[in-house]
Parts: structure tokens; sequence; C-alpha cells
């Protein structure tokens, strides 16, 4: 369906031209017509598939047509990570450049003239609010701000937030908030305890389901079948004669990520490492980096594998086998966007053997294995039915849960057990 076939104000249409955004995805398609009907709405779709814009534009859209308080907060958008946030914020502003509405981005980890902006957004009523629960929490608990305009809350990975924690964070900000509003829950899974969020602050909701999508056929996939100290000199192998562009590099743990980041930089390759424990300033300084090529291998925990809004990423590697098949389709899913081709390389060691098969099961198709370079040493057979005792199944870990083979430091001796897009300046053409 193209947007123009949806009831979206001429405003809106104009933004989406602006940007080149042409087709509606299928949850776009099914969230739109709902949402600017008003009604409450849950929608189970994964990160990637267009949902910030399926919010967004409908936001917009009854924003531009209905009146409201040019001088209260009229709604909120809350997001689990201040990355997410930023990039709602910096969509937010792409898709209402014909609309003249004020937003501010709410979130940790910046400096006391952030705070100061985030602040007088809050005070002096901006009409969208983009926000981490803790942040906004920090400033509804210091300053006297007025909620009684707000028409809508959306939520965005309800799951993340109560995951990280935020229950409690969303119910006191929820209280605040009046009886009578239009509130959107969107989540990438759909566990009990967010059925049970939904039920207590939404009315009445309509429910939309996307399935967890595959990962494109412009996607090459391929695999390593390794032990775990012959990761390391295969990422050495492949960086050898072509310096790398564009790569991001996951690994399960933060001291992983680090010690990655610190073996890749005394191979003279231009590496830096993404993860939590960085400041907000560390990690942009990082990605401005990262995007302009004078970074060539990012290493990062999963806190990049969802919303990372950039185009042009050539490889996508995998150092510990993700967590579960979702998490496969988020990192990989990082490649070949804007309709470029990628590729994607996992390392499998015997421990995480059959987790890698459940994600072949669930992709319906066996991942090309690579053969390891023979100077590496003798690889391991891919048996996983063999090997399910040494690693297991990864259903019942925890999110982000450490792998509990015995060696998971980076190239470490097993027998050592270590360790946006932006409008275009002119108004476009009718």
């Amino acid at each position: 369906m193209l947007f123009t076939e949806l009831p979206l104000c001429d405003e809106v249409l104009d933004g989406l031209d602006a940007m080149n955004f042409k087709e509606a995805t299928p949850v776009q398609e099914k969230t739109i017509p709902l949402i600017l009907q008003k009604k409450d709405l849950i929608a189970c779709a994964q990160t990637g598939t267009g949902k910030t814009a399926a919010f967004l534009l409908p936001l917009i859209h009854n924003l531009q047509l209905e009146e409201h308080d040019p001088n209260k907060v009229n709604a909120i958008i809350m997001s689990p990570t201040r990355e997410l946030a930023q990039q709602i914020d910096r969509e937010m502003e792409g898709f209402s450049y014909f609309s003249s509405f004020s937003s501010v981005a709410v979130y940790g980890g910046s400096d006391g003239k952030a705070w100061s902006t985030q602040k007088q957004g809050l005070l002096k009523g901006a009409d969208v609010v983009i926000a981490t629960p803790g942040r906004l929490l920090s400033h509804i608990n210091l300053y006297d701000i007025d909620f009684s305009g707000v028409k809508y809350l959306i939520l965005d990975e309800a799951d993340r937030m109560l995951d990280m924690g935020f229950h409690d964070d969303i119910m006191n900000i929820v209280k605040l908030l009046p009886k009578k509003r239009q509130t959107l829950l969107f989540s990438a899974t759909m566990p009990p305890k967010i059925q049970t969020l939904a039920k207590t602050i939404l009315n009445d909701p309509e429910i939309i389901e996307i399935s967890v999508s595959r990962p494109p056929d412009s996607i090459m996939q391929s695999a390593y079948i390794c032990y775990d100290n012959q990761k390391t000199p295969i990422i050495t192998s492949l960086f050898e004669k072509k310096e790398p562009k564009k790569v991001i590099l996951f690994a399960g743990t933060k001291i992983k990520v680090k010690e990655i980041t610190k073996i890749l930089k005394r191979m003279g390759i231009s590496a830096d490492e993404m993860h939590s424990d960085l400041s907000q300033d560390q990690r942009e300084a990082v990605m401005h980096e990262f995007k302009n090529d004078r970074v060539g291998i990012l290493v990062a925990t999963d806190i990049v594998s969802r919303g990372l809004d950039i185009d042009d990423i050539s490889l996508i590697i995998n150092y510990d086998v993700p967590n579960d098949s979702e998490d496969y389709v988020h990192r990989v899913g990082r490649t070949a966007r804007a309709g470029e081709k990628g590729m994607a390389i996992t390392m499998v060691s015997p421990e995480e053997q059959q987790k890698f098969k459940e994600i072949e099961d669930f992709l319906e198709k066996t991942i090309f294995k690579i053969p390891v370079p023979k100077e590496l040493g003798e690889a391991p057979e891919y048996k996983p039915e063999e090997n399910r005792q040494r690693g297991g199944s990864f259903r019942g870990r925890g999110r982000g849960g450490q792998s509990r083979t015995r060696s998971s430091r980076p190239g470490g001796n097993p027998r050592k057990g270590g360790f946006k897009r932006g409008p275009r300046k002119n108004r476009p053409k009718q």
C-alpha cells in the first residue's frame, strides 16, 4: 500500500515525499488506520518493520488537525534507551518538517546543558516528549510539570522496558496522565507481563501482530564452525588483505567487546567499542567516527542491534551465536538496508551449535559453513545434537545472559578457561 492511499493530511504526505518514503510496511498499513480512529492499540512487531513511522505519522496527523494547547505537553513517547529516543526524535523531525510542532528528547547520560533543554521543554509544554522512563521521572520528581494536556501515550519496545526494570517508573508516570487519552503499546514480543501491563493502562485495545520476519535474501549468511580459541584468528584472517569498512562485530558481553577491540587495535585495524559503560557523549563520538569511515569495525554488545540508523553496513560478524532467533534477525538486519546487499558471518563453537541449529530451523534454511583456514588447526564437526549436552538450548537463558562455555575470552585457551535521513530543504513539487 502506498502512503498516499492512507488518510493522512497533506503536511504528513509532504514530509514522507521529502524523505522519499513511498510504500507502507505491513505494520504501518495495519496500525495507522486504527490509530487515526483514536483506538488504543497493541502492536507486536520487531524492530526494523517500520513501527516508528507507524505511530509517528498518525500522531503528527492528529496534532496537525485537532485543537490542542500549545503550552502543554500533548504526547509522550517512552522508549527503553537513549539511542532509541534519539532515533525517534530524528524521525519526528523529518516527518514533521512541514508542520510546526515542537519536540524534546529526554534521556540520561548527557551534560547540564542538555538537562536544562529537557527541563525547558517539559515546563514550557513541548508538543511531543520523547523520553526514557527513568530520566522523565527524574524531572517529574524535581519540577511541577503539567501533564493535563496529554492526549497520547506511546510505549515503544515495551518488552525491553520491562526487561530493564522500568515497570514501576512507567506506572508512576501513567498515574500523572489524564485517564482520557489514546495509548499505544509497541512490543517485539508478547509475554504475560506485557499482557498484564496492557490490561492496566489500555482501554479495549485493538491487537495487531506482525510475525518475526526472516532476513532478506539480499543478506549472504554464512558461519564458521570453530573452537572458541579460533574465533579471533579467523577474524584476523578476514582482514589480512582488505581493510574493513562499515563492519559491526557483535559480542555477548561488555568484557568480550573490550578485549576484542584491544586485539583488533593491536593488529592495526581501526576499531572502536560500543557498550553501556560508555557515556552518552562517548557513544555519540564513536558513532560519528564510524559513520564517517574513520572507524572500520564497530565492536558492540546488542545495544546497537536495534534502532541503528545506518544504511551502508557491509558486514555483520556474530562473535557469539545470538541468544535466540529474534536477536539473530535484529543483528544481521543491520546490513542490506535501503535495497543494498550485505553479508553476515557467525562464529559457532561446539557449545553453541544447538543454539545455532535452532536459528537455522527458524530460518528454514541451512546456513553455508565456511571452512576454517587450515593453518588455524583442525575445526570441530557440526553435530548440534551431539553437542546439546555441552551447550544446551537457548531456551531458559535470560536475555543478555553470558554464555556458560569454558572459554569465553576472545582467542583464549579452552584448557585455561579464560573468560537518519533528513528532509529536503525545498518543499517538494506537487
